[in-house]
């Protein structure tokens, strides 16, 4: 296993499409401090930024964008991954028309990734959203999607579709030691589904605890670049979130330890089910 990981890191989708490894989360992120974030991100070398329509932040993601190469023209679009998500499951028109507002907001001329950002709405409002999202790569509006906070049983069933044309790449899910998810987790790598960790640094709540602060000073790291190690480790996309560029800095500096499976292992015995936001992964 490789110690170097990077901002620069990445993997392969099904596809073959290659994603960054670290991504800037934006959730929460609100104006002049949103368009900084991604400017301050990408100078440092992210190539991965992470929105939502929920966030209403994807114009300012774009003109993060856009602020970046225009200062560094040695840069190109081609070069960052931009992920965006529907905010609601309402259909296939209302897929279509939500995929074509998020990328009017963005400004980038397509998205790298969409993402159903969750399951809500049945079975088969979920299969009408995904057809939607199936056109758009397929007109090239898109180059791949996904989905997240979708439970196994979500998965298989979309999986499983008759007239299914293309697999969900993806699953973004809450993922750290407090909350390893280890079912989705275990059903998305025999479906080579990569997975993609938010709120991997727990929000900042467990930074205190025993574990914590013990494998911390072991490997001379901080909270969150431990954290961000271990979802690297376990071979997960890890999105850390900042408006701070020291922060922002500091969780990508990973390449300089690495976490003994020993010490992988204690830290996944720290699942308490967690969950420091939402969870829809089992609704109907």
């Amino acid at each position: 296993m490789s110690s170097n990981y990077s901002v620069s890191s990445t993997t392969t989708l099904s596809n073959g499409l290659p994603i960054p490894l670290i991504h800037l989360g934006v959730y929460e992120s609100e104006g002049p401090a949103c368009v900084s974030a991604v400017v301050s991100a990408l100078t440092l070398g992210y190539r991965g930024i992470d929105s939502a329509e929920w966030y209403e932040n994807e114009s300012l993601c774009g003109d993060g964008i856009r602020s970046f190469l225009s200062s560094h023209p040695q840069h190109s679009r081609e070069e960052i991954f931009y992920t965006t998500k529907l905010r609601d499951n309402g259909g296939y028109e209302h897929t279509k028309q939500a995929i074509r507002k998020s990328l009017s907001e963005c400004g980038l001329g397509y998205i790298d990734m969409y993402l159903l950002h969750a399951p809500y709405g049945g079975k088969q409002v979920r299969r009408e959203c995904w057809r939607a999202v199936e056109e758009a790569v397929k007109e090239g509006l898109v180059r791949t999607a996904g989905v997240s906070n979708f439970g196994v049983g979500h998965l298989r069933e979309l999986i499983a579709a008759p007239d299914l044309a293309l697999r969900p790449a993806v699953n973004q899910i809450e993922l750290h030691p407090f909350n390893t998810q280890r079912e989705i987790v275990e059903f998305c790598r025999a479906e080579g589904i990569v997975i993609e960790a938010y709120s991997p640094l727990v929000r900042g709540l467990r930074f205190e605890h025993p574990v914590i602060v013990e494998l911390s000073k072991k490997y001379g790291c901080s909270p969150a670049q431990l954290l961000v190690r271990w979802g690297l480790q376990n071979g997960f996309v890890v999105l850390p979130k900042s408006t701070k560029q020291e922060r922002i800095k500091e969780n990508a500096e990973v390449a300089g330890f690495e976490i003994s499976q020993e010490d992988m292992d204690r830290l996944a015995n720290c699942h308490e089910k967690l969950v420091t936001d939402w969870d829809p992964t089992d609704c109907e």
